[in-house]
């Protein structure tokens, strides 16, 4: 088990109701607020004039960013930190799901930005910096942004979709009802995404990180057992409580304690596919996910006894020939995100292998496929591209 540090910042509050803290957090940081979500749903939920009246009673000025992208881009970005500046703005409030967050993430460290290419702000972003206190309200259970300090932005005109560090969020609302609305294709993508970040620091070359393991090997379960549940009862508070626990600590940076970094190579393979297709994150985790487990147990002998453990320990599963077992336990992976609903190949996406090359060959960028847990050459990723058809 390895040394490790961690922080994290964020003052969470979590359950239902917990908007009733919304004025008095926000008035820690000022009274001009950036109110940033969407599209339309947190209008036809409600949750808009809820969150209006708040900042009305509050007495705080308010100026709105709308319309972020589900994959947010960096002209939604340049948007938010020319408001910030044009309105003296004191705090961020984000409305919805980590697309948003993440872009409001971007927005208050790009206010302190010295230069005029925010791009190149998130290219070399490697670490939190001076940024806008940002409070957010989250409305999916996903991609964990409320609990960390990254976010992933997307450049169109280059066909780019990078992470970088920009800061924790101050304060985190989340409140598992307001993710009753949210679809059955959204609700299984966003816990296929919740999977994947598990699923990225588990497969890692330290075996000995037990509490880390056992951590994810939970969330694993959890999201399994209530992701079914949410999918046919969208109402039903405690699987929505459990998916969105989940969700929080997935990418928090827990379930990477004491464990070798690992590059995530999922994710840098995912961030090349909707950079050029604009598509849903937690799908073409699911669809890859299986695909790389394959790839890396054939490419690798050491990777067995991880799927072996996980095989066991998540699914139950139980055989004497330890491949057998870890082949078996890749096809129980496969066969929960189908039975979940989504997608599980590109080309139900409609997507073909004409960018395979362009998109392998920048996928590691900065060595993170080099690095990995199991190492990828642009070769091996478009191996793992055209398995995905």
């Amino acid at each position: 088990m390895l040394n490790y540090v961690h922080d994290i910042p964020t003052r969470l509050y979590f359950g239902q109701g917990q908007i009733s803290h919304l004025a008095e957090e926000l008035g820690r940081f000022g009274k001009n607020v950036l109110l940033a979500y969407g599209g339309g749903s947190v209008k036809r939920t409600g949750l808009y004039d809820e969150v209006m009246k708040i900042l009305s009673d509050g007495g705080f000025k308010v100026t709105e960013l709308s319309g972020i992208e589900p994959n947010p881009r960096i002209t939604s970005v340049a948007r938010g930190v020319q408001l910030c500046k044009e309105n003296d703005i004191d705090v961020i409030l984000a409305v919805g799901g980590g697309s948003t967050i993440d872009c409001c993430k971007a927005v208050s460290a790009g206010v302190f930005y010295e230069g005029d290419d925010l791009w190149k702000m998130v290219l070399t972003s490697k670490k939190a910096g001076k940024h806008l206190p940002l409070v957010d309200i989250l409305t999916i259970s996903a991609t964990g942004s409320e609990f960390d300090a990254g976010a992933v932005i997307t450049n169109w005109e280059t066909n780019e979709k990078m992470s970088g560090i920009f800061g924790h969020p101050a304060v985190s609302i989340c409140d598992p009802s307001y993710t009753f609305s949210v679809p059955k294709y959204q609700t299984a993508a966003g816990s296929a995404d919740i999977m994947s970040h598990v699923f990225e620091n588990y497969f890692s070359e330290t075996p000995d990180s037990d509490l880390a393991d056992g951590i994810s090997e939970s969330i694993l379960k959890s999201v399994m057992k209530n992701c079914p549940i949410a999918l046919e009862e969208p109402d039903n508070y405690s699987a929505r409580a459990n998916l969105m626990a989940d969700a929080n600590v997935a990418c928090s940076g827990i379930p990477l304690y004491g464990k070798k970094y690992t590059g995530w190579p999922c994710h840098a393979m995912e961030h090349e596919l909707s950079a050029y297709y604009d598509i849903t994150h937690g799908v073409d985790l699911a669809i890859l996910t299986p695909r790389w487990m394959r790839f890396i147990l054939k490419k690798d002998p050491k990777t067995v006894s991880r799927f072996v453990k996980l095989g066991r320990n998540v699914f139950g599963l139980d055989c004497d020939d330890e491949l057998a077992l870890a082949n078996a336990a890749i096809d129980a992976v496969e066969a929960y995100f189908k039975s979940t609903g989504i997608p599980m190949s590109l080309s139900e996406l409609g997507i073909g292998e004409e960018h395979f090359a362009d998109m392998a060959g920048h996928a590691d960028v900065g060595g993170r496929l080099t690095n990995a847990y199991v190492p990828l050459s642009p070769a091996d990723v478009e191996e793992i591209y055209r398995a995905c058809l």
